[in-house]
């Protein structure tokens, strides 16, 4: 079984403070909610030029 990944991310003060309401809202903690954001963006490109590898 591979292990999950790191991914380190540099964020400004206004993005982080929008991204912390966000998650707060959809009661999600915020990586939740990063990871959640990048599969609808993944699902989306997938689903308008065909599936990734």
């Amino acid at each position: 079984m591979e292990k999950d990944k790191h991914l380190g991310l540099r964020i400004d003060s206004e993005t982080h403070k929008k991204l912390k309401s966000l998650s707060e809202f959809e009661g999600r903690s915020i990586n939740g909610e990063v990871l959640y954001l990048i599969r609808q963006a993944i699902l989306q490109h997938e689903k308008e030029h065909g599936a990734l590898k």
